[in-house]
């Protein structure tokens, strides 16, 4: 039998069952920690992508409960005549729910909403270092087109 994965938009309830998830991460680097203490810094950072009109933050959820999580973002820019890109942001399934196609459904969800909303393509960025993930990536369609740049500011 196959299990259902229920993709929908995270409740305030989901963000400490986030939190963990991204705390579980030791490769990507982002000093994540699912200490209640940090609840509030997460809690407020939920809020403003909440607030946004074109932010959405998702979780995956499989037997109820939270098994993955991503975040889409509609920008619009001048250049394709003023086209507009979806980007995939923070994908992450829960380490012990790996390989049972919750992080494909995730994707097809967030291109299915890219194609709702008119974009002309979507986007993702990947540490290098995920090679798993590239592979992945690459499975479902996406080409490693550009190479990406990042600064530290804190």
């Amino acid at each position: 039998m196959t299990e259902i994965v229920e993709i929908r938009p995270a409740e305030r309830a989901d963000v400490a069952a986030i939190a963990a998830m991204f705390a579980e991460d030791t490769l990507g680097g982002h000093g994540d920690s699912a200490d209640p203490a940090n609840l509030p810094l997460y809690l407020e950072a939920f809020d403003r992508i909440a607030a946004s009109p074109n932010d959405t933050l998702y979780v995956a959820v499989l037997g109820g409960e939270v098994v993955g999580t991503f975040q889409t973002t509609l920008i619009t820019s001048l250049t394709g005549r003023g086209g507009s890109n979806l980007t995939i942001e923070a994908v992450h399934t829960r380490g012990d729910m790996r390989g049972r196609g919750i992080g494909q459904a995730m994707i097809h969800h967030a291109i299915a909403e890219a194609r709702d909303k008119g974009a002309r393509l979507v986007q993702l960025m990947s540490n290098a270092a995920r090679i798993d993930a590239h592979r992945f990536y690459k499975s479902l369609g996406f080409a490693q087109s550009h190479a990406g740049f990042k600064m530290k500011l804190r």
